[in-house]
């Protein structure tokens, strides 16, 4: 890698507070906040690399992301934020605003995650295919740069996965086995 990486998720949001047994809605996905919960956890984690003088910082496009987004922007004195689409949400199709039950009960067993999607929606294959064309494109545009990428988990999880070079057999193991997975207001060094 040309680039040094830390990734961030999103610190709590109102939606995982009040109705957290369910899947955000598609078209409320875009809007929804963060708590003050969200915003203190997002402060800590900064703590923990203010030193490292982050260079860029790109965001999901989404409200909780863009508000975690601006807290780092404001902490590392970051004037500009790069808000890329492909470090949206995984859109789990015909499941938004569903019962995350009935998103999981679809796939059967979790491996069938990167084949199958729901109606309207993407597998992981799909979502490591537009997760990897950003970081390529990153890349290919910067080098020596220490950039710090706010998403969501599914994304961040697989981007970890791709700038580590884990297969897909290891990225399972990693949040089935493992339980390794990127948790809300989480801010890990990738490599």
């Amino acid at each position: 890698m040309n680039n040094r990486y830390f990734l961030l998720r999103h610190g709590q949001n109102v939606w995982q507070v009040q109705k957290k047994a369910f899947i955000y809605p598609a078209k409320t996905n875009f809007s929804i906040r963060l708590t003050l919960k969200g915003k203190k956890q997002v402060k800590k984690s900064i703590k923990r690399i203010k030193k490292e003088k982050i260079d860029l910082i790109y965001s999901s496009d989404f409200k909780r992301t863009k508000e975690t987004s601006a807290i780092a922007a404001k902490e590392f004195g970051i004037k500009k934020i790069n808000f890329d689409k492909r470090l949206r949400d995984i859109n789990m199709g015909i499941f938004h605003g569903r019962m995350k039950e009935d998103y999981y009960r679809f796939f059967n067993y979790d491996k069938k995650k990167f084949s199958q999607k729901p109606l309207k929606g993407e597998s992981w294959t799909e979502l490591k295919k537009r997760t990897m064309s950003f970081l390529k494109d990153l890349e290919k545009k910067y080098k020596n740069k220490k950039i710090l990428i706010v998403g969501h988990g599914d994304p961040l999880w697989i981007l970890e996965g791709l700038i580590k070079k884990m297969s897909d057999k290891k990225l399972l193991k990693e949040l089935f086995v493992k339980k390794n997975y990127i948790q809300v207001g989480e801010l890990r060094k990738a490599n």
